[in-house]
């Protein structure tokens, strides 16, 4: 399953049943998992360890150095979990020291054309980033979250699950949990309602999202004021309390 014409390391592992296509790199300490398809002119550089089922396209550039002047050689990794797709022309870089040496990149993505994850991304689970989509150093991702076409999320940047920004958006400060955001600066733009549905949130919990969406954006109150005011639906709604600890745990400050 390895074209003749493809270049792999005799250090690299490759798991079973993996298609690697001709006129692809695949460098020393690299792994690859089971059931992985990649096409031609891949380049996958490491330490990197990819899960399984992963299908990687044309021109892709997935664990290169990355590209802070800080970066001295040292080996850092990218580990990406299963079932990814990273269609064309996408590069992911590897992290740095001055953080975790690690970038991650959950199981169940979508990364269209173009799209760059900088060095030390943490990006989670079922994340759709759509055409030359763009994530700085340090940004965390986190679930469900969709990135609109030419989407660019300055570093150090959050983003929380479920959140969607529209196509063109730049985002400077962090975007809490169901969020909607648009513009440049990004600003808050509604509830994400549609992804709520699609993923069967109960209509109490959706209720209780948006009775925390109008406190902390109609109601003119300060995040101490609308924190205070959704205290009983955080005590009693999971999804409620995981934007709370979201915007408490912010050290950017969410978009307003």
């Amino acid at each position: 399953m390895i074209d003749k014409l493809a270049y792999v390391h005799p250090d690299a592992k490759i798991g079973n049943n993996v298609t690697i296509g001709p006129w692809t790199y695949i460098g020393a300490d690299v792994e690859i998992g089971d059931d992985t398809w990649i096409s031609s002119h891949v380049v996958v550089k490491g330490p990197t360890v990819i899960g399984k089922g992963n299908r990687i396209f044309q021109f892709a550039s997935v664990g290169e150095e990355c590209q802070d002047k800080k970066y001295a050689g040292e080996p850092t990794r990218l580990i990406m979990g299963d079932n990814n797709i990273v269609r064309e022309s996408v590069t992911i870089h590897r992290g740095t020291v001055q953080d975790n040496s690690e970038t991650r990149i959950g199981s169940n993505n979508l990364f269209m054309a173009y799209v760059h994850i900088a060095h030390d991304c943490v990006v989670g689970n079922h994340v759709i980033m759509a055409n030359n989509a763009s994530i700085a150093g340090h940004v965390h991702v986190d679930d469900h979250v969709i990135l609109g076409g030419m989407t660019g999320v300055h570093q150090f940047v959050k983003i929380g699950s479920h959140a969607f920004t529209a196509g063109s958006s730049t985002v400077f400060q962090d975007v809490p949990p169901f969020v909607m955001a648009a513009g440049t600066p990004a600003i808050p733009r509604g509830l994400n309602v549609e992804g709520l549905k699609r993923r069967g949130f109960s209509k109490e919990t959706q209720h209780a999202i948006r009775r925390t969406y109008k406190a902390l954006y109609r109601k003119n109150l300060t995040i101490e004021e609308a924190l205070a005011e959704i205290k009983t639906d955080a005590e009693n709604e999971p999804h409620v309390q995981s934007m709370v600890d979201f915007i408490t745990g912010s050290s950017r400050g969410i978009i307003r």
